[in-house]
């Protein structure tokens, strides 16, 4: 085969997402229509998972038991084993705030078109991951053996501006409540276990030690409960902490070690005792294949989308994708649905509903599946 084989199934492809256009912005405008939030997208899983099967797809469950809102869709019968990755969960009180319902759309329309151009030659995956967001259900599907066997996944961010590489923040915020021992100010004999105090104290060590941490991190501290009233010594406080880094084992094997030893000495001063949860999954840092980078700036280009390169060592989230693509070989650029606007705000979410906003799902659709095309033909 030539070169001229590859151009004209990346010519196919694109002609694939303008035949599905009207199933991309379909998804769009039902996801934006019907927010849902995390391991709660009973509506939308449902919503697509009869779209896939009405497009000829084979749906399944999979890891039920533990997300029942995620789903396994299948497509074509080739060797080539290529993934899709399709968020749907939305935000409280702002619906759509980060796109996820133009993630879906164009994950979805990406898969089906790559998948009717090369039926016999890759099987294409289109996985329904809830709780990006919340829950990372990411996390738990790559811990599980999931995406085992696939040769690559994509997935496509929306945000201000169009971009390709750059890296994310792993993440695994933590949880801390001081138990002490009630009492009354005003009792002259029992003067309880201040809890409030311990987290106070905790709370100063722990900005000391965060600048003896020696690459990147993020630390953000907030105190969500201490004590009932003004008269009663606090028998409970609580501490809620987001704790990133660039590098997932710096982040488990140093920063998290020495925070929670921190904890426990700090309670034990106080007579106190602290309880650590991680209230929310460990998240790693995103590894963006190189060359599937380089796939998508020849597709943005080709396709007439303006982008810029990310460095690698920036970041400026977090997301369960990291832990996929510290699996499997995984790209995921950002593309632009609007200017001037920031994720996880009201402005934001009007964008995920807009003509722009369903007009760029088609370039991403096609920047994706044109990239799975340039993937296949590497062993060719």
């Amino acid at each position: 085969m030539s070169i001229l084989d590859k151009q004209a199934m990346k010519q196919a492809v694109c002609q694939r997402v303008d035949e599905l256009q009207p199933v991309i912005y379909e998804i769009a405008d039902y996801l934006h229509a019907h927010p849902e939030l995390g391991t709660e997208e009973t509506l939308s899983a449902a919503f697509l998972r009869n779209l896939l099967q009405e497009q000829g797809c084979m749906v399944e469950d999979i890891v039920a038991d533990v997300f029942p809102t995620a789903f396994h869709g299948l497509y074509g019968e080739g060797p080539f084993q290529m993934g899709f990755l399709a968020e749907y969960d939305a935000l409280p009180g702002i619906g759509h705030g980060c796109g996820h319902n133009i993630i879906a759309a164009m994950s979805v329309g990406a898969a089906l078109a790559f998948g009717r151009t090369v039926p016999d030659q890759a099987t294409v995956h289109i996985y329904g991951c809830p709780a990006e967001e919340t829950a990372g259900s990411k996390v738990y599907m790559t811990d599980a053996g999931v995406f085992d066997g696939l040769q690559a996944t994509l997935i496509i961010h929306p945000s201000d501006e169009t971009a390709i590489g750059g890296t994310s923040y792993a993440t695994h915020p933590l949880r801390f409540t001081f138990i002490g021992k009630e009492a009354h100010v005003a009792d002259p004999v029992y003067h309880g276990i201040n809890a409030l105090d311990a987290l106070v104290d905790f709370y100063g060590k722990l900005r000391a030690l965060q600048r003896t941490f020696t690459k990147p991190y993020i630390l953000g501290l907030m105190i969500a409960e201490g004590g009932t009233a003004p008269n009663i010594i606090p028998g409970k406080a609580v501490l809620r902490a987001t704790i990133r880094a660039l590098d997932a084992d710096y982040l488990s094997e140093v920063m998290l070690p020495q925070i929670k030893q921190l904890a426990r000495e700090t309670a034990q001063q106080w007579g106190a005792e602290v309880e650590m949860v991680h209230y929310e999954a460990f998240c790693k840092n995103m590894v963006n294949d190189v060359r599937m980078d380089d796939y998508f700036a020849e597709n943005f280009t080709a396709l007439g989308e303006k982008f810029i390169r990310k460095p690698d060592d920036y970041a400026s989230g977090s997301t369960d994708v990291g832990n996929v693509s510290q699996a499997i070989r995984t790209s995921q650029p950002e593309i632009c649905i609007g200017t001037g606007i920031a994720a996880h705000t009201p402005d934001f979410a009007a964008a995920a509903g807009s003509e722009f906003a369903r007009q760029q799902a088609l370039v991403g659709a096609k920047a994706m599946a044109m990239t799975a095309v340039d993937v296949l033909w590497e062993n060719k």
